[in-house]
This record gives C-alpha cells, structure tokens and sequence, in this order.
C-alpha cells in the first residue's frame, strides 16, 4: 500500500438547497492508481472539482503529503502538484504538442519565448512515460488522433512535476487500440509514483488498471477497496444500489438499532 498523497476527511458541498456530497472521505496514494466510479449524478465531478480548486468545499479537511491545506483555487491546486486531465481535454487544435503542453506556462528566455527549451522539455516528459506513437513534437493537435491527443494531455498534466493526476473518462471514445495505448500510460504513471485518479463508466478498464477502487452513491462514499478484493458485480451493484452484500452503506434497520 502506498503512502497517502491526498487525504479528504467529512467533506461536504451544496449549491443551494441541494446537498451533492455528505461527509465523503477519500484517499489518493502514491503509485497507485484509484478508480472512482459512481452512477451519473453521484458526485464524482463535484468531488474532482474540489479537490481541483474549482468549487469551494462548505465542510470538512484536506491533507497533502500530510499536512493540512486550504485549496482556494486551480492556481493553489496546481502548486501543491495536482493536476486534472478533463473529459474535454482543453487543448487547442491550431497549436502544436509544445504549444499546447506550455500554454499558459511558456518559459521566456531574454524577454523571448524559449521554443528550444519548451520542446526539449516536452520531448523529455513524452520520453519518460514511454510514449512512442507521437512522432514530432511539432505536430498540430489537429492532426492527431484520439489516443494521442489524450497522450499528450496527460504528458501536460505530468510535466510540472504533478504529484496527483486526476483523469475524467480518458478512455471515453477511444478504439480498442488507442484505449491500450492510453491504459498503459496510466500504469506507467503509478510506476512513477504518483498517485492517479481514473474516472471511469468502464468497468474492464477499472478492474484492468485500478489499485483500489472508490465508489460514490448519491454523493456519499459507500466504499473504499483494494480491486482484487471486489467483483465486477459488486461494483455494479454499490454504483446502482450503494450496497452489496456486507459492502457499502449500512441496512436501514440496522442504522436504527
């Protein structure tokens, strides 16, 4: 078991009159890769966007390495080392792999844009998560395909020196070989040792990849487990009902006694 990176402890978060999630606790450890899973509608992206800066959380503590943190926005998120990779994927098609992993964050040199440092540097990060099928670095995101675009969105995510990547759906739309490609890379991080999030509806692609497996019913965490411990059903059943068997929340007239 790795060493927990991120720690969420009685989170809690409404808009309005509508209470998304209820005391939800959550664990990200280094080198591994932990699967959060949940119904639509189940809190997954309201939890992703807290955790990410983007909402403010109305209750409840986050630890870093450790030590307690306030996160008030993506900017404080990003400098702790927590970078998420989007459904959307925010890249831009009229700029090239470079131009899109440094947008934003391009490095100057004498008051100018330093294009042969930002290109050894994406070259370098490509190279240290063994991705092979991008043949230039110059290539405009247009003339990508799906795998590589999501390739070269995770590589932004890890190249200022990320410690946790959270991942919506990256294998969403993806074909079977492309889906390969980009599985591989999420191992490849937890290799690395950092601690990745999978957002996912696919259930091989959760049990392929996943370390620990979390899932979110109505906004609360039912269940929190090492994947080799659950079944396929099971996860199924605690996304669509929030228990299964002796798994996830507790039976009614048991919480009375």
């Amino acid at each position: 078991m790795g060493e927990p990176i991120l720690e969420l402890r009685g989170v809690n978060k409404s808009f309005g009159p509508v209470h998304v999630l209820h005391d939800v606790d959550f664990t990200v450890r280094a080198g591994e890769v932990t699967a959060l899973v949940g119904d639509n509608g189940a809190g997954k992206s309201t939890l992703v966007k807290c955790i990410a800066g983007i909402h403010s959380m109305d209750s409840g503590e986050v630890r870093f390495a450790g030590s307690p943190v306030h996160v008030h926005g993506p900017r404080e998120a990003a400098a702790l080392g927590i970078e998420v990779v989007y459904q959307d994927l925010a890249l831009c098609d009229n700029l090239d792999i470079v131009q899109n992993m440094f947008l934003g964050r391009e490095q100057l040199r004498g008051g100018l844009l330093d294009e042969a440092e930002m290109e050894r540097k994406a070259r370098q990060t490509l190279a240290s998560l063994s991705v092979r099928t991008v043949k230039s670095v110059r290539t405009l995101v247009s003339a990508l395909s799906g795998g590589q675009r999501q390739t070269v969105a995770i590589a932004k995510a890890v190249l200022w020196e990320s410690r946790v990547v959270l991942l919506d759906e990256p294998t969403a739309a993806l074909g079977v070989a492309q889906t390969r490609q980009v599985l591989d890379l999420v191992r490849r991080l937890a290799e690395q040792g950092l601690g990745v999030v999978l957002i996912s509806h696919n259930m091989a692609d959760v049990f392929e990849v996943a370390d620990r497996i979390a899932t979110l019913y109505l906004g609360r965490m039912v269940a929190e487990l090492p994947a080799k411990e659950v079944t396929h059903s099971q996860v199924v059943e605690l996304i669509t009902a929030g228990r299964s068997g002796d798994l996830g929340m507790a039976r009614p007239e048991a919480a009375t006694v």
